[in-house]
């Protein structure tokens, strides 16, 4: 019997069956691995927590001994090194006064000792160098020290105080280390004065101490005999700080170098 298929009728398409079972077996696969992450990241917290139970008065006590250094340098610096500061300084302008007037060439060995051992009721460079060594009144009073005692004639003393001083000031750290210079000089130890010296010249290059270590150089050179070094110190004045007053006599030492 023949059979007639109607107009538009399509033949049903046989369903597709899927195959779960690989896949199933993925998704299995990995919720099993996160699961165990998981259950690793569980018991990593459960450790930490028994761990920051177990030592829980430990870590406290690290945490306030920490606030308790913290509270502690502001409390230094707040109620003991300000004042103490306040204090040197108090305590040295009357040494800086006789300095002052000692330098200005008034009775200039006696002001000098005074303002070493200090006047007035108030404590010279060496008390103070010494009582306030921490604070900035006290490391400078090691400069004045020192100068003190190299116009004094007491050369190793100066020294001493001179290398004492520290400074990150351009002109105050040269000219410590420039005195200390001018002290060897005077105990006629030419090859340390120029040594030095050249560290006042190149410790912080400018206008005003670098010419004036530079000359102090390159003449200690010409005394040791060494005219090259001389020339070279002598020449570095004239090209490279003509303004100055050194500059100004720098050319008839340029010629005995040569």
């Amino acid at each position: 019997m023949a059979t007639y298929n109607k107009r538009g009728y399509k033949a049903p398409k046989e369903k597709e069956v899927k195959v779960e079972g690989a896949e199933a077996a993925n998704f299995d696969e990995k919720d099993s691995a996160t699961a165990e992450v998981f259950s690793k990241l569980d018991e990593t917290a459960t450790i930490t927590e028994h761990w920051v139970a177990k030592n829980q008065k430990i870590i406290i006590g690290l945490v306030a001994a920490a606030a308790l250094f913290t509270i502690g340098y502001l409390g230094y610096q707040r109620f003991i090194a300000a004042p103490l500061q306040e204090e040197a300084a108090n305590e040295m302008f009357v040494a800086q006064q006789n300095f002052q007037k000692a330098t200005d060439g008034v009775a200039s060995d006696s002001l000098y000792k005074l303002s070493l051992n200090g006047s007035e009721g108030k404590f010279g460079f060496l008390k103070i160098a010494d009582e306030y060594s921490g604070t900035d009144a006290g490391n400078l009073a090691n400069y004045y020290a020192g100068i003190a005692y190299l116009n004094t004639g007491k050369y190793t003393e100066a020294i001493d105080y001179l290398n004492k001083f520290k400074s990150d000031d351009i002109v105050l750290g040269a000219l410590a280390k420039g005195a200390i210079g001018d002290t060897y000089s005077q105990k006629n130890q030419p090859k340390e004065a120029l040594e030095n010296y050249l560290k006042a010249a190149e410790s912080n290059k400018n206008d005003f101490t670098t010419p004036r270590f530079l000359l102090k150089a390159g003449k200690t050179a010409l005394t040791l005999g060494n005219k090259s070094d001389a020339l070279k110190y002598f020449t570095d004045i004239k090209e490279n700080y003509e303004a100055t007053p050194e500059a100004a006599s720098v050319d008839v030492l340029i010629g005995l170098a040569q």
